[in-house]
């Protein structure tokens, strides 16, 4: 059976897709990548021939892949399925035109039941994890339990983006993940949601062996340019036994530096040393917001700012540099509260505060409360495919404008705290792109020299921001 993944762009590697790939290859079948920006994927379909296309969709792009498929549909006679967070939280895609199949929640077990269904002909449309539209009726499927045992899952097939974009390939910054979940009910995630989709059918978090990081580790070492490891689990430090023995192993088995996420409110003297112990240079923090009630009862981080700031103490007393993450723009508040975020990350002194414009997505429990309190300006095909870029929430008359200009100018005022008067007068000022530009050329400094610390050749450098500039 032949399987195409179609993917707008790449900015690293896209995990979903390549473990995807690894189990169906694994099974016999023959996968390929089209990367929009690099090749035309309505001719990538006619000459690859695949029985089967799919998407890795999230909230925001859903109308682009959408099209696209049609636009592919007319020409090959493809069976179509999307997958990835659009979909999970928005089965309802499966009405949409050309949309054969929406698969829900993990997709390594669903997707290869299906490759072996179409290829023996054989489609019955009794398949976990899926919602088919056949014959013009909607099939509507449970999902499977998770997969408790991670390491029974093949490593991502990393050839796979790697063969089709040298950048990534050549890049001497990869991306792990080590485990799956977040125990955490945050308002503006779909963590909840999941959780309500999954229940009574496994663990929430579950983590790999500290053996298969190191390996998987090792095995991209020996074939890929690496120097510098990212790990992008939001829970990375869960689990405090599964941390002391990573702290000794990686140490002696990778020792790499790395960078991973981290929660505030699980910082502590011996998990710092655990980091430091195994080489990692900095971490990811949420902050989010400055304001006590909306942090605690909007958000439900259940954090104080004494935790926040005393975890950043903490781990810059280790050595560890703290990206903070924070969201302006939030709903029930203000531009006042926004500053009020900006002089909490001014206490904490982070290496980098990387701040977000919130996006009120449906199904989320924030997202839910904007809508009911009536503050959602538009539609879900209004929300905007990035952060960085646009609020649609409403505020008083010019304010807007001033949260949207906030977050371009954060990061350099939380380093610059003096910069903050004049700044405060620039927020009135209209939108435009030197805010835009100095936003990411500061975030570009910092992130090469702060957070990802990797030496680079000029033209290595050169590569890098070219890459750079092109995202958001």
């Amino acid at each position: 059976m032949r399987v195409l993944f179609v993917l707008k762009q790449v900015d690293y590697e896209p995990q979903g897709i390549l473990h995807l790939s690894s189990v169906l290859k694994e099974s016999g079948h023959d996968v390929r990548l089209c990367i929009v920006n690099q090749e035309d994927p309505v001719e990538a379909t006619r000459e690859f021939k695949p029985g089967m296309v799919g998407y890795s969709v999230t909230t925001g792009l859903h109308q682009y892949y959408l099209e696209l498929n049609r636009r592919i549909k007319e020409t090959s006679d493809v069976f179509s399925v999307f997958g990835g967070p659009h979909p999970t939280f928005f089965p309802e895609m499966i009405e949409e035109e050309g949309v054969d199949g929406i698969c829900i929640g993990e997709g390594e077990g669903a997707v290869l039941d299906l490759a072996g269904a179409l290829e023996n002909g054989s489609l019955e449309p009794n398949l976990s994890n899926w919602w088919f539209k056949l014959n013009g009726e909607i099939v509507r499927n449970p999902v499977r339990p998770y997969i408790e045992d991670l390491d029974s899952v093949p490593f991502p097939d990393r050839a796979l983006v790697y063969e089709q974009h040298p950048a990534t390939r050549n890049s001497k910054i990869k991306h792990f993940f080590s485990g799956r979940g977040c125990p955490y009910d945050c308002t503006y995630c779909f963590n909840r949601a999941l959780s309500e989709i999954y229940r009574g059918l496994g663990r929430r978090v579950r983590k790999r062996s500290v053996g298969a990081v190191v390996a998987e580790i090792n095995d991209v070492r020996e074939r890929y340019p690496l120097a510098f490891v990212v790990f992008l689990d939001d829970t990375f430090t869960i689990r405090g036994d599964w941390m002391a023995e990573f702290a000794e192993k990686y140490a002696a088995g990778v020792g790499l530096p790395f960078f991973c996420n981290v929660r505030a409110n699980l910082v502590t003297e011996e998990l710092v040393e655990q980091l430091r112990q195994a080489g990692c240079v900095s971490v990811g923090m949420g902050i989010e917001t400055g304001n006590d009630r909306i942090r605690n009862e909007i958000l439900q981080r259940n954090m104080s700012k004494e935790q926040i700031v005393g975890a950043c103490e903490l781990l810059r007393g280790g050595g560890i540099n703290v990206m903070s993450t924070n969201m302006v723009g939030l709903p029930t508040g203000r531009l006042e509260d926004d500053l009020e975020t900006l002089r909490l990350n001014i206490k904490c002194r982070p290496a980098f505060a990387n701040a977000f414009i919130f996006q009120p997505y449906p199904r989320t429990q924030l997202g839910e409360l904007a809508r009911r309190e009536g503050l959602v300006e538009g539609t879900l095909d209004d929300i905007s495919v990035s952060a960085w870029d646009s609020s649609v929430l409403r505020f008083p008359p010019g304010e807007k404008r001033q949260i949207e200009n906030l977050q371009k100018l954060f990061a350099i005022t939380v380093e610059w705290p003096w910069l903050l008067p004049f700044v405060r007068r620039l927020l009135k000022s209209p939108k435009n792109r030197v805010f835009w530009l100095v936003h990411k050329l500061w975030k570009g400094y910092t992130i090469a020299r702060r957070i990802h610390p990797v030496r680079l050749s000029p033209r290595e450098y050169v590569e890098a921001i070219r890459h750079f500039m092109k995202l958001d």
